[in-house]
């Protein structure tokens, strides 16, 4: 009996943990703006805000084109650069979004 209670419990906070884990997601969207640059906006599944987390601009083969952080609105803007391009929103380890120029309409 014992163990089936130690075991209820165990499981019970395996699930929790597993509730939490997940609750913080990063989201990220980028869009076209019509004078030449993109707008990114991000922030996280459980409502908290982005600003300030990491954003980097680079080619495929990783040359960074341009670095900042997102503003206290949770936004990043920059100049479309020319060729390929990827942008990363990054706030550490399992939570960043990487999002390719081809597909920011």
């Amino acid at each position: 009996m014992k163990r089936r209670v130690i075991f209820a419990l165990g499981m019970a906070l395996c699930l929790a943990w597993t509730v939490v884990a997940y609750a913080h997601t990063p989201i990220c969207a980028c869009y076209l703006n019509g004078d030449g640059t993109v707008t990114c906006e991000g922030g996280f599944s459980d409502g908290s805000s982005a600003a300030g987390v990491k954003m980097t601009v680079r080619t495929p083969d990783g040359t960074v084109i341009q670095e900042g952080k997102m503003d206290d609105l949770g936004e990043f803007t920059f100049d479309i650069p020319e060729g390929d391009y990827e942008v990363e929103f990054n706030a550490g380890p399992g939570h960043a979004v990487l999002i390719k120029g081809e597909e920011i309409q």
